[in-house]
């Protein structure tokens, strides 16, 4: 279980557990207040009664229970007759009663509905007096009620504002990270090259070495264009109109040369000229990457096709092996930082194409397809 749960998992957690106590204690006040408004109609109804009785009550009794009616400025209730017929209200919308005829009888339907009408009694010889008081919730006690979806609605927006600043703040260490790693290597690769290459001049003098050093120069040029790729992560490269038919023609030779003999690599297009804006040299490093986790994938014998199709709005490339496949759950996962199969890999490969594409070239990359044991497939997509 463990491997599912991180810290994202448990401040949800967290957070639930606080919405949930707080939804439960204000459902608990919201219950007891209603249980004390419950007596307290019943109060009024009993001060609605002294008044009715006001010949045969005492002076003092009628004074309170004229005051108890004219301090219930918060509960909404009708006065009906016996037979139900609606003798009077308080506390209702006034706007509401004057412009919305149906107003009066839409809230005592839903008054009965809310609370049990209370029957009262103020029958004196000769003049009957019964009948029921409906009532409401007040407008205290209806906030009540809303207020726990108002601190759920509060948390929720409080809990993604701190994993959007905590996801950043690793994102950018992240970032720093890799810009670190990437312009120190560079550094430390500039100096053994230039001193190389300048031994390299020396070995040219002589006639007999001139055949070893033309290799070397290869090698040496290949170590220049690697140092180079990793000076530009972290800063922003210069972008340039480019025949993406022939970069990947030119990397398809290359890694052709360096291949194992039972591997195949396909190249289609259905065009000689596409123009994408590309910094080259970082855009050859996410395609050789790409094949190089092929060639890992598919352990000596297998095909790699690679396909480029030019869309009016976009241009996608499909990079497709017969290799071991990759499982569903791990489509995302691959382009984390730090995840990697295999035994001596840094997990950084994918991670760095997907920000070079995405980053730098305002594309996208991801796994468009893939079965284990029948192979993989990796699309990236160039917006005009």
């Amino acid at each position: 279980m463990r491997k599912y749960l991180h810290w994202k998992t448990y401040l949800v957690i967290f957070a639930l557990a606080i919405v949930g106590f707080a939804l439960y204690y204000f459902n608990q006040v919201a219950k007891e207040m209603a249980i004390e408004e419950q007596k307290k109609v019943a109060m009024l109804v009993e001060a609605i009664r002294t008044t009715a009785l006001a010949p045969i009550q005492a002076q003092s009794d009628v004074t309170f229970a004229s005051k108890v009616i004219s301090e219930n400025t918060t509960i909404p209730l009708f006065l009906t007759d016996d037979a139900g017929n609606i003798v009077t209200s308080q506390n209702l919308d006034s706007s509401r009663l004057a412009g919305d005829p149906e107003y009066l009888m839409r809230k005592y339907q839903e008054f009965k509905k809310l609370h049990e009408p209370i029957l009262y009694d103020f029958s004196t010889p000769g003049m009957p007096g019964k009948g029921y008081v409906v009532y409401g919730d007040s407008t205290l006690l209806n906030r009540l009620r809303y207020y726990p979806l108002l601190i759920l609605a509060i948390i929720v927006f409080f809990l993604l504002i701190v994993v959007i600043a905590i996801s950043n703040a690793q994102r950018s260490i992240q970032n720093q990270v890799w810009v670190g790693m990437s312009k120190e290597t560079a550094h430390q690769l500039g100096t053994p090259l230039s001193s190389i290459v300048a031994w390299m001049e020396l070995l040219k003098d002589n006639e007999s070495n001139r055949e070893w050093v033309s290799e070397m120069e290869k090698d040496v040029s290949r170590l220049q264009l690697i140092a180079d790729r990793f000076s530009k992560i972290g800063s922003v490269p210069q972008l340039k109109e480019e025949n993406l038919v022939n970069r990947l023609q030119s990397m398809v030779e290359y890694m052709r040369m360096r291949k194992p003999q039972k591997v195949t690599i396909d190249f289609e297009h259905d065009e000689d000229d596409v123009q994408v804006l590309l910094s080259g040299p970082l855009f050859d490093w996410v395609i050789e990457n790409l094949i190089r986790n092929a060639l890992d994938a598919m352990e000596g014998a297998g095909n790699i096709l690679i396909k480029l199709s030019n869309q009016p709005r976009i241009v996608t490339i499909d990079l497709s092996d017969t290799g071991k496949g990759i499982p569903k759950n791990s489509f995302k996962k691959v382009f984390a930082p730090g995840y990697s199969t295999k035994q001596r890999g840094w997990g950084l490969g994918l991670s760095l194409a997907k920000r070079i594409i995405e980053k730098y070239h305002n594309g996208s990359i991801f796994v468009k397809s893939s079965e284990p044991g029948k192979g993989t497939t990796f699309r990236i997509v160039f917006r005009r």
